[in-house]
């Protein structure tokens, strides 16, 4: 059973930066694919980023150029960099594995199996 631990959210000015991680137990990020998504107030939870186990990477095309997702498989953790923020990037950021092996990298929340508790971004203007 996977699960996973969000980190790295807080407060920063628009233009600024900010390093999200989602720590995995329970199975190795090197063979999980791990999507970020976000939900922002009064807002529907949305796909940011996702990466397959081979390491294929897919932006929302709104980050696209500012945020990047990685994965230390060391540290069995993925990374989501974000960078010129926006304060319309403000929301609470989750990670999510999907179980069953795919190369697919699936945009909607109905697909994944496990989720982070989410950790909150605060862009101010």
């Amino acid at each position: 059973q996977v699960q996973l631990v969000e980190s790295g959210g807080g407060l920063v000015q628009a233009g600024g930066s900010l390093r999200l991680s989602c720590a995995a137990s329970g199975r190795t990020v090197s063979n999980t694919g791990i999507t970020w998504f976000r939900q922002a107030p009064g807002k529907e939870r949305e796909f940011v980023t996702g990466m397959n186990w081979r390491g294929s990477t897919y932006y929302q095309d709104s980050v696209k150029g500012r945020f990047t997702i990685s994965r230390d498989n060391a540290k069995n953790t993925v990374y989501l960099q974000m960078s010129s923020l926006k304060p319309e990037d403000t929301a609470v950021y989750y990670c999510a594995a999907r179980v069953a092996y795919t190369l697919v990298v699936f945009t909607t929340e109905r697909e994944y199996d496990a989720w982070g508790q989410g950790t909150q971004v605060i862009v101010s203007s």
